[in-house]
C-alpha cells in the first residue's frame, strides 16, 4: 500500500483590493472606445470596394490585354513571367491595383495604368477580369 504525504498548512489570504465600480465603468468605456477606433480606422485605410461594372470593365481592361493576355510572356524589365489575371479573385485585382496606384508595389508601367484609373474604373475592371474562365 503506497502511503501518501500529509501536508497540513494553511496558504496565507490573499486579499484584493477592487477598485470602485464607477472607475471600473470608466475603464471598460475606454477600452470599447479604443477597440472602435481600431476597427474604424482599420475600415477607413482600406480601399472601399464599390460594386463593379463588368460590362464597362471589359472597355477599360482592353489595353491589359496587351502584357496580361499574351501566353506565357515575359516582361523585359524587371525580367519575370507576367501574370495572367483572367479569372483572378475580384479583391485581390482592387488591393493589387490600389497598391500600385498609391505606390505600395513597384513597376513603372502598372504604376501608370493605375494612377490613371478611379476607384470605379478599378472595380469595373476587378469586376470583368473575374469573371473570366482563367486559362
Amino acid at each position: 500500500m503506497a502511503h501518501r504525504a500529509v501536508y497540513n498548512f494553511a496558504l496565507p489570504s490573499l486579499a484584493i483590493a477592487r477598485p470602485p465600480d464607477a472607475l471600473m465603468t470608466r475603464c471598460s468605456l475606454l477600452l470599447t472606445n479604443i477597440l472602435a477606433a481600431c476597427l474604424l480606422s482599420g475600415l477607413a485605410a482600406s480601399p472601399a470596394f464599390a460594386k463593379g461594372d463588368a460590362a464597362r470593365g471589359k472597355t477599360l481592361a482592353y489595353t491589359c490585354t496587351g502584357c496580361h493576355g499574351i501566353v506565357e510572356y515575359k516582361n523585359a524589365y524587371p525580367s519575370y513571367r507576367v501574370p495572367k489575371i483572367g479569372g483572378q479573385n475580384e479583391g485581390y485585382i482592387v488591393a493589387a491595383l490600389h497598391d500600385y496606384k498609391r505606390g505600395e508595389r513597384n513597376h513603372p508601367t502598372m504604376t501608370a495604368q493605375a494612377r490613371s484609373f478611379s476607384d470605379q474604373d478599378i472595380a469595373d475592371i476587378a469586376a470583368y477580369l473575374s469573371g473570366l474562365k482563367a486559362k
